[in-house]
C-alpha cells in the first residue's frame, strides 16, 4: 500500500517542498527492511533506526515486510534529521493507523527520538513561509520550534512532542479541521522588546571622541576601524554599539530570524530575533567559517550578522586570506558559494567595526608607556592589512587610553537611548530627503542634531561614468569624509572633527602615515615631537 506525506527541506535560506511516499511489500519476511531513496544523506539514512524504535515505544508493532520510502524529487540531495516525523507518519498511515489518508493539508517537520519525543530541527521559519507560499494551512512540527514559525501569518502552527500526540492531531481532524487551537504569536509584542538591552554607553567613562565616532557610524552604517593600546576601551564601545543603531523593522527582523533559524542559531524561547545581531568571530576563525561553506553552504559569520554588526577585534591577527574574502559582501552585500550541485546566496549587510593595536606592543604614540618597536616592525604589523580592505572601512579613529581622572569622574556618562534618539531624529530627516538631491548620507543628521561637531561624510550617489568616485560603485559611501572646505554646504567648526575620524589611505593609523613612513630612531618619540598633532589630539591633551 502505498501512504504519502509532505515534508520540506532547506536549501541556502529558502525551503524546498518534500513528498514523502511510503509503501511495503505486504509480504511478511523475517525481519522488516528499510530502503530509502532520493539521494538521501548519512542522517537521512539513519533515520530508518530512529523510526522503527519510536513506533515500537509509542506501542505500535510493524509487520516484517520490505518498506520502500521514497524522498521527492529525487534528483535533490536530502540531508537532515528532519523527515523522521513524516516518514513515522508515512509508515503508520500505510499499516492503516490513520483514519484519515489524505495528508495534503499537513506539512510534517521533526526529529524522532528512540522514544517517540519530537526534536527541534533547524530551518523552520523558512519552511513555515514555504507552507504559506504553497497553500498548505496546516504546520506540524515540534514545540520547541513553536514560537520561531507563528510568526508566519497564514499557517496554523500545531506543536508536538512526541508521535502519539501526532497521531491524535491527525486522527481528531473532522473534514479538513483540526480539532486543536494552533499557536498564536503577538509579532508586535516581540517588537516591542527592541530597546531592552543588557549593555550601555553610560557604563563607559571618558572616550568622547571615541563615542562622537561611534555616534557617526551608526546614523550613517559607516564601517569603522578603532585603533589604540590595550585596555583602552576598544571591544567595550563596540559590543554598545548595537545599542545605538536603529530598531529592526518586522521585515529586517523576519529576515534576520530566517538565516539564524538555518544556522541552527536561533533561540528557541524567542521565535524572532528582535535585535540587531551583534557578531564577534575568534581571529583564528577560517575563510568559509566567516563567509559561509560546506558540501551543503551554510551561512557565515557575515551572514549571521546581516542587519546587525560584525566585530572583528585584532584585527591584524586575522589571517590575510580571510580579511581579503570580505571585499566582495562589504560592496555587494551580499554572498554567492557554488558549489558543483548548486549555487547559494546569502545576504551580508551588515556594519564592520574592527579594532586593532597600533603596533605590535600595542602602545606606540602612548603617553604612559614607552614602545619598543621600530619602524619596520610597524610597517609589517600594519601591512597585514590591504589596502582595498581598509578603503571600505569609513571611519579611522584612535581610542587613546583612559586617564585615572576620567575614570573617577562623578559626571554621569550620555546613556544608549539618548544617543539613540539622536540618531533616530537624524535617520528619519535623512529618509525624508529625495534620493537625487540628498548629497550624503548624513547632510539632513548635521542639520537635526544638537551637537554642532557631527561629521561629515560624502556619499557616491550614482557618480557619472569616469568620475573617480564611480570605480567603488553607485551606492558605497565614501570613504573620506568632507574637510571645512569639502562642500560648500559644510559648516564652519566641523573641519577638525572630519579630520580627527578621516582615514589615510594604505596606512590605519590617523595622521601617522608621513612619520612612519621615514622616521629613523624617532618612531618611539610622541608625535608632537615631529609633526603637529590632529586638532583632536590637541583638544585631548589640552583636558589631560
Amino acid at each position: 500500500m502505498l501512504f504519502k506525506a509532505l515534508s520540506a527541506a532547506v536549501y541556502g535560506i529558502d525551503a524546498n517542498l518534500i513528498d514523502v511516499e511510503v509503501d511495503y511489500s505486504g509480504v511478511v519476511m523475517d525481519k522488516d527492511v528499510f530502503h530509502t531513496v532520493g539521494l538521501p544523506d548519512a542522517a537521512v539514512r539513519e533515520s530508518r533506526d530512529r523510526v522503527r524504535a519510536a513506533i515500537k515505544n509509542s506501542g505500535y508493532m510493524i509487520p516484517p515486510t520490505f518498506i520502500t520510502i521514497n524522498l521527492a524529487p529525487a534528483d535533490m540531495k536530502k540531508e537532515g534529521a528532519g523527515f523522521d516525523l513524516p516518514i513515522a507518519v508515512g509508515i503508520l498511515g500505510a499499516y492503516g493507523a490513520l483514519r484519515n489518508n489524505d495528508l495534503s493539508q499537513f506539512l510534517l517537520v521533526g526529529e524522532l527520538g528512540l522514544d517517540g519525543a519530537v526534536r527541534g530541527v533547524p530551518g523552520m521559519l523558512p519552511i513555515a513561509i514555504l507552507a504559506r507560499e504553497k497553500n498548505i494551512p496546516n504546520l506540524i512540527l515540534p514545540t520547541a520550534n513553536a514560537a520561531e514559525a507563528a510568526v508566519v501569518e497564514g499557517v496554523n502552527v500545531y506543536p508536538v512532542s512526541t508521535l502519539l500526540d501526532v497521531l491524535e492531531l491527525l486522527n481528531s481532524t473532522v473534514v479538513g479541521v483540526v480539532q486543536r487551537e494552533p499557536v498564536r504569536v503577538s509579532t508586535e509584542a516581540l517588537l516591542g522588546e527592541l530597546q531592552h538591552f543588557s549593555v550601555d554607553f553610560k557604563d563607559v567613562r571618558g572616550q568622547q571622541t571615541a563615542k562622537r565616532a561611534l555616534e557617526v557610524a551608526a546614523a550613517g552604517s559607516h564601517n569603522i576601524l578603532m585603533i589604540g593600546p590595550p585596555g583602552s576601551g576598544k571591544t567595550m564601545l563596540a559590543k554598545r554599539l548595537p545599542s545605538i543603531l536603529a530598531p529592526l523593522t518586522f521585515e529586517e527582523a523576519l529576515e534576520t530570524t530566517k538565516i539564524h533559524s538555518v544556522a541552527g542559531v536561533l533561540d528557541a524561547a524567542a521565535g524572532l530575533v528582535t535585535q540587531r545581531p551583534f557578531r564577534s568571530p575568534h581571529h583564528t576563525i577560517s575563510d568559509a567559517g566567516l563567509i559561509g561553506g560546506g558540501i551543503m553552504p551554510r551561512p557565515g559569520e557575515v551572514s549571521l550578522a546581516h542587519n546587525g554588526l560584525l566585530f572583528l577585534d585584532e584585527l591584524p591577527e586575522f589571517p590575510r586570506n580571510v580579511l581579503e574574502v570580505m571585499r566582495q559582501p562589504l560592496e555587494d552585500h551580499t554572498v554567492t558559494i557554488a558549489r558543483a550541485s548548486m549555487s547559494l546566496t546569502f545576504p551580508a549587510r551588515f556594519m564592520l567595526a574592527a579594532a586593532m593595536n597600533p603596533c605590535p606592543c600595542g602602545y606606540f604614540n602612548d603617553k604612559s608607556r614607552e614602545c619598543m618597536c621600530t619602524p619596520p616592525m610597524i610597517q609589517r604589523y600594519v601591512a597585514k592589512i590591504s589596502g582595498p580592505l581598509l578603503d571600505r572601512i569609513d571611519i579611522h579613529i584612535e581610542v587613546p587610553a583612559v586617564q585615572y581622572k576620567e575614570l573617577r569622574g562623578g559626571a554621569a556618562a550620555e546613556g544608549s537611548a539618548e544617543i539613540r534618539g539622536r540618531d533616530g531624529r537624524a535617520g528619519a530627516a535623512a529618509a525624508a530627503v529625495p534620493e537625487g538631491r540628498r548629497e550624503n548620507l548624513l547632510q539632513c543628521a548635521n542639520d537635526h542634531a544638537p551637537d554642532s561637531r557631527l561629521l561629515r561624510t560624502g556619499r557616491r550617489c550614482r557618480a557619472p561614468s569616469g568620475t573617480g568616485d564611480a570605480a567603488a560603485g553607485p551606492h558605497r559611501q565614501s570613504s573620506r569624509p568632507h574637510s571645512q572646505g569639502g562642500a560648500d554646504n559644510c559648516r564652519p567648526g566641523r573641519g577638525a572633527e572630519s579630520d580627527s575620524f578621516s582615514p589615510r589611505r594604505g596606512h590605519p593609523i590617523p595622521h601617522s602615515r608621513p612619520q612612519l613612513l621615514g622616521l629613523n630612531g624617532l618612531i618611539r618619540l610622541p608625535f608632537s615631537s615631529y609633526a603637529t598633532p590632529p586638532a583632536s589630539a590637541q583638544t585631548r591633551s589640552a583636558a589631560g
